[in-house]
């Protein structure tokens, strides 16, 4: 997402149009007479040209036809009406909230998709693709995207990416099984990550000076209400339609969200347009579909040792090397790994990235938990995770404030150590468990996550040079998305592994098809006890999935606490680490580049 402000700032000069209408019909670029504003191609020309390019495999591409429309010498991005840019905002909310809705409505429908009978019959590891492949796809394409907005603008990327997310939506509400569904999912990650930078680029170009430090802040408010508003929708949407009801329910918003770009959104464009970079996007994304597969499958297979697991792994770890060396030789990279030696920089990513792999293991865990262990109904999970929500929208600006009181060590390693903690305490959860202290437990997880990433994120930001920031922002969200990707695959054989091993004794009077199909996983162990009339079977899953959680969770503590470690070494260099500063007001430092917020 933030990949694409470095080149923003490039343009920080003021002016502003005769007629301010006319400002929607102007994108941004480079010449030989200066920073001019080109009139751009009829926008859905624009968007089919973009469209084929992303059918292509998001390769390189020239805008030949620029030169045939009338230029209008200017040296800065329009200053719009503030209604108007209020209204962007606004449809800038809605692109946002379409993202975290996806986010978090598909832990509500993990249960259903591994039922056999309602839903998919997934196996845990399908879940875990299903899972997987959207961030690990939304991952490595995200710094690309914003090379993308530089050339075609970013109003046409968005709508793009916009189209994308609703066709794969559709896509994977009517998926036949776990594949097709594992391949929507993927399609919908390709679309969230034309989204994000393109958002955030238009977000930064509509405002300037003070108001853009409120617009950001007004516009990561979307995020809490997706968090809060996605488990809630889900379970309502599980408990009257098909599970497919949830992806369905994007595509109302896209094309809400269409309507706002096509008639408010200027189709902004960087004036220094990036090369994409193709090599290190493939480097990345089979490097990080090996390693994730070969992790995965050591859950399928209940082994370290077998070739089918550590070959994917030893080829992902090499193509991923391979990735950072050609990243290396760039002039200028979309991912920059030399940040990553400085130590607080490249410590304190590495320490959210190891937060992250914690949260994307445990809410995995906590899916399975509600719906299939306590069996709750979709709509009681959903409304169950609430406290998870508010604890992050909460934690975030406490934490902020408390930085601001004393400094950035003294809050972000308690925080970071409670939230490990509170990772352990789920092994204390059990099937009888009062709902209360599981609220207590998911308030406390949250409020602890928030109060440590908002801060570090901003810190670190501003650890970096004013021009180096925005390759710094592509590094920290890339690192983030990895963690998260890696957490699902290893949180997910962890618990696969440990299930098997505590059900196999339940099963040695079972057929042998249905002994596999019982190892799978504790929902398809809950069928075959229903198939072949064996409560006691249904009630060895359930024990054998706490088991499973308990052992999970300890790992997790574990990691978790590593990043504690990690983030106290890393901060223990950079001193005392006050939040990010103001940023200075646009009109009024005409030569000096505003600090974007992150």
């Amino acid at each position: 997402m933030e990949s694409v402000d470095s080149q923003i700032r490039r343009s920080h000069k003021t002016a502003e149009f005769a007629n301010q209408e006319e400002a929607q019909n102007y994108s941004v670029r480079k010449s030989g007479r200066g920073i001019e504003f080109v009139r751009s191609q009829q926008f859905w020309r624009g968007i089919s040209r973009l469209t084929a390019l992303c059918c292509l495999l998001i390769v390189p591409s020239v805008q030949a036809s620029a030169d045939r429309y009338s230029k209008v010498v200017m040296t800065a991005p329009p200053t719009l009406p503030k209604s108007r840019q209020r209204l962007i905002l606004a449809v800038l909310m809605v692109c946002s909230l379409l993202i975290w809705l996806d986010n978090t409505v598909l832990s509500i429908l993990l249960e259903t998709l591994a039922d056999p009978v309602d839903g998919l019959g997934a196996s845990p590891a399908e879940l875990q693709w299903a899972t997987g492949a959207y961030t690990l796809v939304f991952a490595t394409l995200m710094f690309t995207a914003g090379a993308l907005g530089d050339s075609f603008g970013h109003r046409n990327v968005l709508a793009v990416g916009l189209v994308i997310f609703a066709a794969a939506s559709i896509w994977a509400a009517y998926a036949g099984d776990a594949g097709q569904l594992i391949a929507a999912r993927a399609a919908m990650g390709v679309g969230a990550a034309l989204i994000m930078p393109a958002n955030f680029a238009m977000l930064l170009w509509t405002f300037t000076g003070p108001a853009r430090a409120t617009a950001i802040a007004i516009s990561s408010t979307s995020t809490g209400v997706g968090m809060a508003a996605g488990p809630v929708l889900a379970g309502a949407l599980l408990s009257n339609f098909w599970w497919g009801s949830v992806f369905l329910v994007n595509v109302p918003i896209v094309v809400v969200a269409l309507a706002g770009i096509i008639l408010l959104v200027p189709n902004f464009r960087s004036p220094v347009v990036r090369p994409m970079d193709p090599a290190g996007m493939l480097l990345s994304i089979s490097g990080l579909a090996a390693l994730t597969y070969g992790l995965i499958r050591a859950g399928q297979v209940d082994g370290w040792s077998r070739s089918d697991v550590w070959a994917p792994i030893a080829a992902g770890i090499v193509l991923l090397i391979a990735f950072v060396l050609v990243e290396l030789r760039v002039k200028d990279p979309s991912f920059d790994p030399r940040m990553l030696a400085q130590r607080v920089f490249g410590g304190g990513n590495a320490s959210m990235a190891l937060l992250l792999f914690s949260v994307a293991a445990v809410t995995f865990y906590n899916a399975f938990y509600m719906q299939g262990a306590l069996g709750y109904s979709p709509m009681k999970a959903g409304l169950a995770n609430l406290p998870t929500a508010i604890g992050a929208v909460v934690g975030a600006p406490l934490g902020a404030r408390l930085v601001s009181r004393w400094s950035l060590r003294p809050v972000a390693v308690p925080s970071i150590t409670v939230a490990a903690l509170s990772f352990g305490a789920v092994g204390f959860l059990d099937l009888h468990t009062p709902l209360v202290w599981i609220e207590i437990l998911l308030l406390v997880q949250g409020l602890a996550v928030g109060m440590v990433m908002a801060p570090v994120t901003g810190a670190l930001i501003s650890s970096l040079p004013l021009e180096r920031s925005g390759a710094g922002s592509a590094v920290t969200n890339t690192a983030r998305q990895v963690g998260s990707v890696i957490g699902i695959a290893v949180g997910g054989t962890i618990m696969s592994i440990a299930y098997r091993g505590a059900i196999e004794p339940s099963l040695s009077d079972l057929p042998p098809a249905q002994q596999d199909s019982a190892l799978v996983s504790a929902e398809q162990a809950r069928h075959v006890a229903t198939t072949v009339d064996q409560p006691a079977l249904a009630q060895a899953a359930d024990h054998a999935f706490i088991h499973a959680m308990h052992v999970g969770a300890v790992w997790i503590m574990l990691i978790a606490l590593f990043g504690a470690a990690v983030l106290l070494f890393a901060l223990s260099a950079g001193g005392k680490k006050k939040g990010p500063a103001p940023e200075p007001d646009h009109e009024e430092a005409r030569g000096v580049e505003p600090r974007t917020a992150v």
